[in-house]
């Protein structure tokens, strides 16, 4: 190809619209996830994702099958696709097992809890019993995942003597309950707060993990904790 054709305004043109292309199922996902958490998936329309990313409503459906495929994909990129990622990280660790539960709880805040990608939750908990697929796809692909990370971390905890032995089935939600309360109260106009009070999520945390840590941690580990305090 000679150096004319390469850097004609034709080739130019090409190659932008070759880069939209790519550009555009990452795009239809952010319109996608910005509708579902404002809207919620049942009021949200197929053509109103499309208009939101600047496309038709035939390119939308060229990349996604259906709503129901869109919404798929976009739990997918926003917290299922990222499970193996941070279960790597997490068998990684190298401190304790406290200051691991401590990590967790923090790390999800900052890279989910914190984003657009919570209100997913929420909806989820809003509009569930009317999308049964929706919602076994869910329980799938974040619950079952989610639930499976918490347990891996108690059970360390467990293995190491820094937890006293527990109901792992259980005991999962000590540690989900308390998250699951920073999403409704992000995403429910501070409904579930005192109305005098703002909740700072960094204290929440590190608040529950304290009171967390006081409920499964085995007495010796309990007492050289309370022996680091006091030495501090």
């Amino acid at each position: 190809m000679s150096l004319s054709k390469l850097f004609s305004p034709n080739t130019a043109v090409a190659a932008k619209r070759e880069r939209r292309k790519e550009a555009r199922p990452g795009e239809l996902l952010d319109a996608a996830l910005d509708l579902f958490v404002e809207k919620g998936f049942a009021a949200t329309r197929a053509e109103e994702v499309a208009a939101r990313a600047g496309v038709s409503k035939g390119t939308l459906f060229l990349y996604f099958q259906s709503k129901e495929e869109l919404f798929k994909a976009v739990v997918r990129e926003n917290i299922s696709g990222r499970f193996t990622e941070w279960r790597a990280e997490l068998e990684s660790f190298e401190g304790s097992s406290p200051e691991l539960l401590a990590y967790c709880m923090n790390v999800w805040w900052e890279r989910v809890g914190m984003t657009r990608a919570s209100g997913l939750t929420k909806l989820m908990m809003s509009e569930a019993k009317n999308f049964p697929e929706l919602a076994a796809f869910y329980h799938q692909e974040v619950i079952m995942p989610g639930h499976d990370l918490i347990r891996s971390i108690l059970q360390r905890g467990m293995d190491r003597g820094e937890f006293h032995a527990m109901d792992l089935d259980y005991a999962v939600y000590v540690v989900i309950a308390p998250m699951i309360f920073l999403i409704l109260s992000r995403h429910s106009g501070g409904v579930c707060l005192n109305s005098e009070k703002d909740l700072d999520p960094q204290k929440f945390i590190a608040h529950q993990v304290e009171t967390i840590l006081n409920g499964i941690s085995a007495p010796v580990a309990t007492a050289a904790r309370a022996g680091k305090k006091a030495a501090a």
